[in-house]
């Protein structure tokens, strides 16, 4: 196990540290983050990162690989531009976590804040709390679930990842509609409850939303829309 303490240690040498190839198969462990910025970010290699305390902006972003839990909250920016590996917030996320993100799976156990998921490229959330608005503007690929409420305008401008959601949506975005919950997707939510370790959650409570494809192919007849 090697630890930093970012009391007497930089975020600067932590990070240093995951892009060198030694850090494959590493452990490692965070002590007092105190909310700075970019904790572990960039991580290159398979290892296990475990933080003990709040994080800043842009934990996790750019991850490779690594497998990240933070012991707490998460400020903007969690998980940014995500390629793969795993990232699990065991308190709540603030705004647009996964931005960008093209892989990997990231869970927040609490709540996620405005814009999560925003132009997802591939990667998978899964937040057993709710999330705020704008959630999954513009998202291309992916899977999103949410175990609670999602706030306005889900999946303004969506593409064609899938959305699913148990609890109350209080908008949809253009161009987002509720689509038919048939049994892949169950199956496809099912395997995304496992991986994030939520048992107790029920399929069949969720419903699924996505692009109504009336946006990204033009039509002339839709063109008070754009």
């Amino acid at each position: 196990m090697t630890e930093f303490n970012l009391i007497d240690s930089t975020v600067r040498a932590l990070n240093r540290a995951l892009h060198e190839p030694s850090a494959e198969g590493a452990r490692v462990r965070v002590l007092n983050p105190s909310g700075k910025h970019n904790v572990a970010a960039g991580a290159m290699f398979s290892c296990d990162v475990s933080v003990g305390g709040h994080v800043g902006y842009y934990c996790a972003g750019m991850n490779k690989n690594a497998n990240i839990t933070v012991n707490g909250n998460a400020g903007p920016g969690l998980a940014e531009n995500m390629m793969s590996g795993k990232v699990r917030i065991k308190g709540n996320a603030s705004q647009y976590c996964a931005a960008t993100a093209h892989g990997g799976l990231l869970v927040v156990e609490g709540n996620a804040a405005a814009r999560c998921g925003i132009s997802m490229k591939g990667v998978d959330i899964v937040v057993r709390g709710s999330i705020g608005h704008m959630s999954a503007f513009m998202a291309q690929s992916g899977r999103l679930v949410v175990c609670g409420d999602a706030g306005e305008s889900l999946g303004d401008s969506i593409y064609e990842a899938r959305l699913y959601v148990r609890g109350s949506v209080k908008s949809l975005g253009t161009d987002c509609i509720e689509k038919p919950l048939d049994d892949e997707h169950k199956k496809e939510i099912s395997y995304l409850l496992k991986q994030a370790a939520i048992d107790d959650v029920d399929v069949d409570e969720f419903k699924r939303y996505g692009s109504a494809r009336k946006l990204y192919h033009f039509k002339i007849d839709n063109v008070g829309a754009y």
